[in-house]
């Protein structure tokens, strides 16, 4: 068992500790900064957020939840990832979750230091509630009137309870947190807020440059590719995948949707290309891929495995001599393609303190996705510590670092529980 190594301390201080060249992955959860930085800060050299009437901007200049990591912007500052850049070695991958309104900061810094965006992969959920402003009860309280509470039923965030006993958002016409509209203004903008509700987690990845070609750089550095492989989604029980190639035997059709593909086994444990898009599992999202029914891709490929070939690389294509046949595996339209890795449980808290934990199970993947056998990976934002876990599960090497006290405690004790002998340094 390979256990990670803990560098308590502010990451800018310890990454110039490290050598040159040294990690081969970098799996990291940033903060997101969430809070405008004019509204924590204002100007430069302004003087502390003042509480106000209701402490709104105080809350906000300490970050996501009142925790002071989240202020600032030390995950938008291309010189945060130039130190990173200086500790991976050529070729090497960064993962770096974000916040769908702040990742394209992240992005540009990431960019700015260096590295190239390879994509941005999307971890739908459906577990968020909407934390959105009532328009009309804002506007209500602005004209001093008070409403009367309980006199309708909330439609916004029904849980599965609410919708079992029968009650459907579409029954009541607008959602009142605490009663209808009092004054016309008010009911002029009834049902419109400010938010829609979180269910989606990008995630970039980007890379350093190669040196040379792909494989140049792996032969030199061992690194510069993903684990596609390893990384693929099973076959649910009794499904197959075709080859995307159109027959001329009618009989062949295996979507039962007039087409004359052959159906083909792949080899034991191999499943289907992983793709850009994760899911949590949740009925939700396994309902709304269902409301679009079975599909399969294989149709479309079918038009590119004509018989004259082609030579010139396009987008969606590829080079392939004349009478080469394409092999193109087509898929359905559940979400059983994607990978699949549910919220983070107690489990995978393991005790930590920290509130935007990430599932084991997700960040295994992502380990296994972009860290070589034989290579480190670093987290600069250990949190939780859930990408030592994920890495000593893997069996590979990790780096973590992280500077609140609580949180170094906290990882130090989940790795106990492997090691009574971990102390968090080497």
């Amino acid at each position: 068992m390979i256990m990670p190594v803990l560098h308590e301390g502010d990451m800018l201080a310890v990454l110039p500790t490290l050598a040159a060249n040294s990690i081969q992955a970098v799996v990291c959860d940033p903060p997101y900064h969430l809070s405008s930085i004019v509204q924590r800060f204002g100007a430069d050299g302004a003087a502390p957020a003042q509480h106000g009437t209701d402490g709104l901007y105080a809350r906000a200049s300490r970050g996501f939840m009142g925790k002071t990591w989240d202020g600032g912007d030390i995950a938008f500052r291309p010189e945060t990832w130039r130190e990173v850049y200086r500790v991976m070695a050529p070729g090497a991958y960064l993962v770096a979750f974000g916040g769908t309104r702040t990742f394209h900061r992240l992005a540009v810094a990431i960019e700015d230091a260096g590295f190239e965006l390879r994509d941005t992969l999307m971890w739908i959920t459906a577990k968020g509630f909407p934390k959105s402003h009532d328009a009309s009860k804002a506007i209500d309280k602005m004209l001093g009137a008070e409403r009367a509470r309980g006199a309708a039923l909330p439609t916004i965030g029904l849980n599965k309870t609410r919708v079992e006993q029968g009650y459907r958002p579409h029954e009541v016409a607008h959602s009142f947190e605490s009663g209808p509209p009092v004054t016309p203004e008010a009911a002029a903008w009834a049902g419109w807020g400010s938010a829609l509700k979180p269910a989606v987690e990008p995630i970039i990845l980007a890379r350093k440059p190669l040196e040379g070609t792909i494989a140049a750089n792996l032969l030199a550095h061992g690194c510069g590719a993903l684990n596609i492989d390893g990384c693929r989604v099973p076959l649910p029980e009794g499904d197959r995948l075709h080859d995307g190639v159109q027959h001329d035997n009618a009989q062949l059709d295996t979507q039962g949707q007039g087409w004359g593909f052959r159906a083909v086994d792949r080899a034991p444990g191999l499943g289907r290309w992983p793709a850009n898009v994760l899911h949590d599992g949740s009925d939700e999202v396994e309902a709304a891929f269902a409301a679009f029914g079975t599909k399969t891709s294989g149709k479309g490929a079918v038009k590119r495995a004509s018989g004259a070939g082609y030579q010139p690389n396009a987008l969606g294509q590829e080079s392939r001599a004349a009478g080469t046949e394409m092999i193109s595996y087509g898929d359905s339209g559940s979400p059983s393609r994607f990978f699949y890795s549910g919220k983070a449980t107690a489990a995978d808290r393991a005790g930590s303190h920290h509130p935007t934990c990430k599932p084991i199970a997700l960040m295994r993947w992502l380990v296994r996705l972009v860290t070589p056998p034989g290579g480190t990976v670093l987290d600069p934002f250990a949190g939780s510590g859930t990408t030592g876990a994920a890495a000593m599960a893997e069996n590979r090497a990790c780096v973590l670092i992280e500077q609140d006290p609580q949180y170094c405690q906290d990882i130090r004790e989940r790795f106990r529980r492997d090691n009574p002998l971990f102390s968090g340094k080497e």
